[in-house]
């Protein structure tokens, strides 16, 4: 295959992926790993992507470094995230345990649950008044209070999980990508997703459509460590991905 032959399949496949590793390129161009990293280095510099650890991302992926206030995302994509938000209520059963993190679709979440057997443990202090309104047994994480996310953040909040394992969790994200997988803007909150996640059986990523090929400053989790639930996503190659669920 000639060079710009290799370079406009690489586009293409950054295209419909968002981001793509060295060994996905090198098994679908059929090419050396230094001819691969040779074209990504020629094409970051003429501009037409960006190099990251391991593999390439969309020139115009997003990056986002800041939480928004919660009263501002809760009625954004609010249509999206009802149908994502029923969805995932509908998969807790009678004996689970189930943790929620907290998040605006998360919270939408709690509207649908109709299982009184199941527990529940929190980071989000409004979830954990609106399960408890509702009836149903909860526990909230201790910890450091972060106002913009209304979550539970921090070492102790760590330590609280410890002596947790979950059947179910469900969490929300800012950023999620092939390459980088799921990501949030602040640390104190990656840990705590990214301890509640491994304490985790069956994990959920619940993501309206305009979290795709974004990025945030910190990766709590793979990609492929938890089956996202999703609708109206317009991204081929994210369809076709085995965990993720779109309704």
């Amino acid at each position: 295959m000639l060079t710009e032959e290799r370079f406009a399949r690489i586009l293409s496949i950054l295209e419909s992926m968002g981001s793509v590793t060295v060994q996905q390129l090198m098994t679908e161009l059929d090419a050396s790993e230094s001819t691969i990293r040779r074209d990504l280095n020629a094409l970051a510099a003429d501009g037409q992507l960006t190099k990251v650890h391991g593999g390439a991302i969309l020139k115009n992926a997003a990056y986002g470094t800041t939480d928004d206030e919660v009263l501002h995302r809760r009625e954004r994509n609010r249509e999206a995230k009802m149908t994502i938000a029923r969805y995932a209520a509908g998969l807790i059963t009678a004996g689970d345990f189930v943790y929620i993190d907290a998040g605006t679709t998360t919270d939408l979440m709690i509207d649908y649950i109709t299982d009184k057997n199941a527990v529940f443990v929190t980071n989000a202090v409004t979830h954990a008044k609106k399960l408890a309104g509702r009836g149903f047994t909860v526990y909230i994480l201790g910890g450091e209070f972060k106002a913009v996310t209304e979550a539970i953040v921090g070492e102790e909040a760590v330590a609280s999980l410890e002596k947790y394992n979950f059947t179910k969790g469900f969490w929300g994200t800012n950023g999620i990508t092939r390459e980088r997988g799921f990501s949030t803007p602040e640390v104190k909150e990656a840990m705590v997703k990214q301890k509640s996640m491994q304490n985790c059986k069956q994990r959920y990523v619940l993501a309206d459509a305009s979290k795709f090929n974004q990025i945030s400053s910190v990766t709590f989790a793979p990609f492929e460590s938890a089956q996202i639930i999703t609708t109206g996503l317009g991204q081929t190659a994210f369809k076709k991905c085995k965990n993720v669920i779109q309704i």
